[in-house]
Order: structure tokens, then sequence, then C-alpha cells
């Protein structure tokens, strides 16, 4: 069902480390050309640390672990791509659609494919007032139920990060902050919420792994929360006052439920002058350079 590229499926064979990347932030995070540069910077980045890229999407109803040039280009440069979490692989395989995976969608897949490295910026969670619209993202149900380690930046500021985390914990999903013991707040270094578990190195990771293995029970996922190195953060004062007026505004404009993740983060891009789409960047590349190190120390048996 998951077509691997001749890449993928090549080092998978021969136990060589692969990380898997969303392609969401490809298709509807990044304006044009932009997108396509960033998609094969980040690819670079994995292949400098002696790892095979992975990027996830679905072209024409097949889900596709791994793309090559042309098929990059056309989930960056494709009109109309839709954004599919896992509810949507199944309708989007039977009617042909093409489209680019949430964190839901690349988790699910890339564990299929047989990766179990994944590097996002950021994870979805649950969002504020939750008592009253009860919106939370399809991405901790996922990782809830699949076995696969997702290194970010922790989850996106504007939801609510310690009711996230509580329903992380409920879920049985373990995270560790990596070299912090403060869980990262996405655009900036630390959300102020402490983690249970810190770690020093990949190999401490891969540990983690295969400790989770040898346990067996639940089919969780391990999340490594990597901040964002602080002289690449967003500004906390000019982030805290651009959130409070996106959220005021969203509130304003009855904007609820599907729109008012892409609402709040373009709102935060234009009120910061680009700013946060820098810190969301830097967050990303971090996060891929670290998931190569920990794919690696996990393929070194």
């Amino acid at each position: 069902m998951i077509k691997r590229s001749d890449e993928v499926a090549t080092a998978l064979a021969e136990g060589r480390p692969v990380v898997a990347l969303e392609s969401t932030i490809i298709s509807h995070g990044l304006p044009r050309p932009r997108n396509l540069k960033v998609a094969m910077e980040l690819e670079e980045v994995v292949r400098a640390a002696g790892a095979v890229p992975a990027t996830i999407a679905v072209l024409d109803g097949i889900p596709r672990a791994g793309l090559d040039k042309d098929e990059l280009e056309r989930v960056a440069s494709e009109s109309g791509l839709r954004k599919l979490g896992f509810r949507d692989l199944a309708p989007a395989a039977a009617l042909g659609v093409s489209g680019a995976t949430t964190v839901s969608a690349t988790s699910f897949l890339a564990a299929r494919a047989g990766i179990r490295v994944f590097a996002t910026g950021g994870l979805g969670g649950v969002h504020r007032g939750w008592t009253s619209v009860q919106d939370e993202s399809a991405d901790l149900d996922t990782l809830s139920r699949t076995r696969i380690t997702v290194v970010c930046a922790g989850v996106k500021s504007i939801l609510d990060v310690p009711a996230t985390l509580q329903r992380l914990e409920t879920r049985q999903v373990a995270v560790v902050g990596y070299r912090t013991s403060e869980f990262p707040g996405f655009y900036l270094s630390t959300s102020g919420e402490p983690v249970d578990w810190r770690i020093e190195s990949a190999a401490e990771a891969a540990g983690i792994m295969r400790a989770q293995d040898r346990l067996g029970g639940p089919e969780t996922a391990l999340i490594v929360a990597n901040p964002v190195p602080t002289s690449e953060q967003l500004d906390p004062e000019l982030h805290d006052r651009v959130l409070a007026e996106a959220l005021a505004a969203a509130d304003a404009e009855g904007v609820t439920g599907q729109a008012i993740t892409p609402f709040l983060l373009d709102y935060l891009v234009r009120g910061t002058g680009g700013a946060s789409l820098e810190a969301n960047l830097a967050a990303v590349r971090g996060n891929v350079a670290l998931a190569a190190e920990i794919a690696t120390a996990w393929t070194d048996r």
C-alpha cells in the first residue's frame, strides 16, 4: 500500500538510518517558492548527517515514503493539494486524491513503512478553551497508538500547553526533553512547563526506544522535545503580545474549528514581521538534525 522510494527501500533493507519528514510544511506552511527550497534543504540536513530522508505524502491516492525531485516540486507547487490527517488517508487512497500529510498521517505512514524516527516543527494538541469547544488535535490520538519517535520543538504555542501535556500523560505517550528540563514553546525555547525526563544525547533517545520494544505494552510514541536555540527564538515579549492580539481577533471574527490554527499562525507571521516563521524554521532545522542523529544511534546496534 505504501510506496517507498528506491533510496528509502534500500536504506531500510540494509538497516541504515532513515528520517521521516512531513509534507504539510511544504504545501501549506511556507510561501512559494521558498517552500521547495526549504524542503530540499531539510532533506540535505538529513543526508549530511549520514541518514536518508523520507518525505511523506500521498500522490494520486498512493501513500509515498520518500519523494524524488519532481514529486517534491509537485507538493510545493500543485494548487488545491489537500491537507491530510490520519482520518483522511483512506478516502484519499480510495478516491485517488493527492495531499500533504500532517503529523498524525505522517506518523502512521512512516511507522507502516518501517521508519522509526520522524522530525517535525511542533505537534498539534489541546486548543485553548477546550472545556467549551473540546477541540483537540488528532496528533495526540495517533501518537498514543503509533510506535514512532517524534523530534519536535514542543506543541504550537497557540495551544493550551499544560492541557496538552496532561493529555499526553493520560494517553501514555512518553515525553523527554533533549538537554532541557522544560517543555519547549515552539517559537520559544521554553513554555515554562516542566518535563519529567531529560536526556543528553541521541544515544539515550535510542536506548529509550529499545526499552520501549523490550517492555512491550501499548504501541505508543516517544516525543523528544528539542528547544529552538535561545539565539534563534522569537522575542518572548513580542510573541506574547501578538498572540494575545491574534486570540482576540479570532474571537471577534468568530474563527473556530479547523480554521483557528491557520488563522492564528498567519496572524503571528504578519504581526511579527515574519520573525515567527524564521523561528519556526530554525526549530525545524534543529529537529531534523537531531532526528538524523537519533536514527543513526537507533540503527547502530
